[in-house]
């Protein structure tokens, strides 16, 4: 099984001076396509802490995403970085050469060949928006901080090199909102334990919702094969109406009924 991970890059989103988008929207790409994201880390531009960054995640075999730092100013770490990480050292990539060629023409300045810099080896990543590319190797995609660069790039790599894995609608997910004086987390523990238990295929989740200082509900529910969903589901149904837990189904779930004591 492989787990995807992101990089986050930028001291403007660990100051919060900008607020991340690729988090959500790679998040929903995986998921468009029956995958998920494991893991997210937000890194500021530190070539030291990203070279390690870039170490660890090489060393664990994930497939990674990374986001921002990879221009041609001296606050971009992320190629030097990688470069480090990856024992190798950087050179001006023919293929990016060609790409810049068709963007900026007889404009092309030593300045903006910086831009196809890359570590020795590597393959590019093709930006359709202004053709200046991104980088990859190991399983490591290296691309632009801009949303409108980065996340076609990354469509582009899923498409291409991990359709095997799609699937689409094999799984779902389902949950009920439980209210009540006995609908709380510690409460609950032993049903959950048993759910987990019963059904280890399946990714249980609980959510507890407040409004102010006060519990409003908590969402409960599971994800898989929409069949042990549905199993699920029952066997949880079945303990919070005898416990006497009120419930209702969570509003995008595929099946909207609520129970009696819920309406």
């Amino acid at each position: 099984m492989k787990h995807f991970g992101a990089v986050v890059i930028g001291d403007e989103i660990v100051s919060g001076k900008r607020q991340d988008a690729h988090f959500p929207a790679v998040a929903a790409m995986l998921a468009a396509r029956g995958l998920r994201l494991s893991w997210v880390l937000y890194v500021g531009d530190d070539r030291t802490r990203l070279t390690e960054v870039f170490r660890r995640s090489l060393a664990a075999g994930d497939v990674v995403f990374s986001f921002g730092g990879i221009g041609n100013t001296p606050d971009d770490h992320t190629r030097q970085a990688a470069a480090v990480a990856l024992g190798v050292d950087l050179q001006l990539h023919p293929e990016a050469v060609s790409e810049m060629q068709v963007r900026f023409g007889d404009d092309l300045t030593p300045q903006r060949l910086l831009l196809g810099t890359f570590p020795a080896g590597c393959e590019i990543v093709p930006n359709p928006f202004n053709r200046i590319p991104g980088f990859m190797m190991r399983e490591h995609f290296f691309v632009p901080g801009f949303p409108q660069m980065a996340h076609p790039m990354i469509e582009w790599v899923l498409d291409t090199f991990y359709a095997e894995l799609f699937a689409p609608a094999a799984t779902v997910e389902k949950a009920f909102w439980l209210t009540g004086e006995r609908a709380y987390e510690s409460a609950l523990l032993d049903l959950m334990e048993r759910i987990v238990a019963a059904y280890p295929d399946l990714r249980l989740f609980s959510l507890p919702s407040l409004a102010g200082t006060e519990r409003r509900h908590l969402e409960l529910g599971v994800e898989g094969v929409p069949a042990r969903v549905d199993q699920a589901m029952a066997d949880i149904r079945a303990e919070v109406e005898l416990r006497g837990i009120r419930w209702v189904w969570r509003p995008d779930n595929q099946s909207p009924a609520a129970s009696p004591a819920s309406r």
